[in-house]
């Protein structure tokens, strides 16, 4: 058993020491919920092993006894519960108690209730970054994971989300992104649009995704890129805004065939990311 960590059995849905467990199906209470308290969930073995790797800690741990064997060893490797801080609590219940709990089936091991980290400054997420994600109003938490695990895939250093863009750190989210939201370097940019002119202030040349009568091809844009890039992309349905296409340096459109004018907001990231590469990112691609 590793210090620090406490585990208890669980028999009632209703034990008040599972507060953070309750309600996690409805998506307009937790988006609201979460930052408040200074909480996410990290759902899955996988994902609270990358949340710990980059130096989150959890506040408690629930799931089914059979996954307590591999979760132990896993708390004990990254130091949980060593730092003389508060007892870490590791609740454990049968299966169906545990969707009483939370209102779906835990089948992908431990859920792991996380103290949200403090969102970094612009200045720090930005440091040394060549591409740069921008996210203006994407609602949909499945697509913010994917462009998040785009990101980390193909070597972009950043993502910027706009005030009203969902939160990267919703279950969902973090689910999709396979724990990539804890390996890309993020905040919020504020006010909206006018934060872009942060961006520029800082020599990056921002490139709007957007339909657009005078929008320049990808092919043309990626063959000769900007050395600080921001990519903006708009939210599902939409796109982007008037006032975030006027805040951009230059609007571009991906060439496509098929009579298909538009790719879902995660796709189009992960072909954009991959024609606009900075030389040399990530490691292995040229």
């Amino acid at each position: 058993m590793p210090p620090g960590v406490v585990v208890d059995r669980v028999e009632d849905a209703a034990d008040p020491r599972l507060g953070d467990y309750t309600g996690l199906t409805d998506v307009a209470l937790r988006r609201v919920r979460e930052p408040a308290e200074g909480l996410y969930m990290a759902e899955s073995s996988t994902v609270l092993e990358r949340a710990l790797e980059a130096g989150h800690r959890p506040r408690s741990v629930l799931l089914a006894p059979r996954w307590l064997p591999d979760l132990l060893p896993l708390l004990a490797r990254h130091g949980v519960g060593a730092d003389g801080g508060p007892p870490v609590p590791v609740h454990v219940a049968d299966e169906p108690l545990l969707r009483a709990i939370t209102g779906f089936h835990l089948h992908r091991g431990a859920l792991a209730s996380m103290h949200r980290p403090v969102l970094p400054a612009l200045d720090d997420v930005l440091a040394g970054a060549r591409r740069v994600a921008v996210l203006e109003d994407v609602v949909d938490h499945t697509n913010v994971g994917a462009v998040f695990r785009s990101a980390a895939a193909l070597g972009v250093d950043a993502v910027l989300v706009s005030p009203r863009c969902a939160d990267p750190l919703y279950r969902r989210s973090v689910r999709v992104s396979m724990g990539t939201v804890f390996q890309v370097p993020w905040t919020r940019l504020e006010p909206w649009p006018g934060g872009l002119d942060l961006l520029r202030g800082r020599g990056f040349a921002v490139a709007a995704l957007a339909l657009a009568d005078d929008a320049v091809s990808l092919d043309d844009l990626a063959a000769d890129p900007p050395e600080r890039l921001a990519l903006l992309l708009g939210t599902e349905g939409d796109g982007l805004s008037r006032g975030a296409v006027v805040g951009s340096d230059v609007v571009v459109r991906i060439p496509m065939a098929g009579g298909v004018d538009s790719l879902n907001v995660a796709a189009a990231s992960a072909v954009t990311f991959w024609a606009l590469r900075a030389p040399g990112l990530p490691p292995g691609m040229s």
